[in-house]
């Protein structure tokens, strides 16, 4: 049987509350080409989430971690490639937060004692197949020009934004839900900054797996700052507060 939710999400306060008299290295660098959050502001939600009580994990959380620790190694695999080849910051920059990304799933895979899908760490390397083949049509359209590669980025974010959602509706463990509000809400960013640039080259995306509503008002709404709580409510960092995008897979 789980732990009373209100035990576990009080304790959860309690944790963030005492970490917010701890600097955040905040967003400010990088901006507006998509830099998610710097190490320190990681390593203060590592030590949120794995100083969580465990909780049973249903079988459609655990397949949630799976699938987002690959789908993010997509991510960075993808933004180092297309950085090699266009040589624009913005590849880099994001490539590096889901470098990060990457290691807040493996922060609670190791605390559930679940199987890591990366077994090899190479770049294009994928034990799902599907991702496999889409990781080489991805780099296919991003190698055509910078243009397709910015395509391409904010594709990737369209894709994990979705994938997040969908997952936060069938969580209810308050440490997965951390990790995955703080994902969303570096993706909305990232997806931003490849729309902003995509803007300044003449260019436009079109939504293909949120609607283009969902992808509309994330653009239109300010960048989001600081970590997120489990239900995408701001508890630490300078920013705007609650951001668009926020209200999807927030308890009610």
């Amino acid at each position: 049987m789980k732990l009373n939710k209100q035990v576990i999400c009080a304790a959860g306060l309690a944790i963030v509350v005492g970490m917010l008299m701890v600097p955040v290295n905040g967003e400010a660098r990088g901006r507006g080409y998509g830099q998610g959050a710097g190490g320190g502001q990681q390593a203060g939600q590592s030590t949120v989430v794995a100083n969580l009580p465990m909780q049973e994990l249903s079988g459609e959380e655990k397949l949630g971690l799976t699938k987002m620790r690959e789908e993010e190694k997509l991510a960075r695999d993808v933004y180092q490639v297309l950085f090699e080849k266009w040589n624009h910051r913005v590849f880099n920059n994001i490539a590096q937060s889901e470098q990060r990304h990457m290691d807040a799933v493996k922060v609670l895979l190791d605390k559930y004692g679940m199987t890591d899908p990366i077994t090899n760490s190479s770049r294009g390397v994928f034990t799902d197949p599907e991702l496999q083949k889409l990781y080489t049509s991805l780099v296919e359209q991003g190698s055509q020009s910078l243009v397709e590669a910015l395509k391409v980025g904010a594709t990737i974010e369209d894709l994990d934004i979705k994938d997040l959602y969908d997952f936060l509706e069938q969580a209810d463990n308050t440490d997965i839900r951390i990790v995955y509000q703080n994902l969303v809400k570096g993706s909305r960013n990232h997806l931003r900054a490849f729309v902003s640039q995509l803007s300044l080259n003449g260019a436009t995306y079109d939504a293909q797996f949120l609607t283009t509503a969902q992808i509309d008002e994330i653009v239109a709404s300010p960048r989001e700052r600081g970590r997120v709580d489990e239900n995408g409510v701001q508890v630490s960092g300078n920013g705007q507060g609650r951001g668009k995008g926020r209200g999807m897979g927030r308890r009610s």
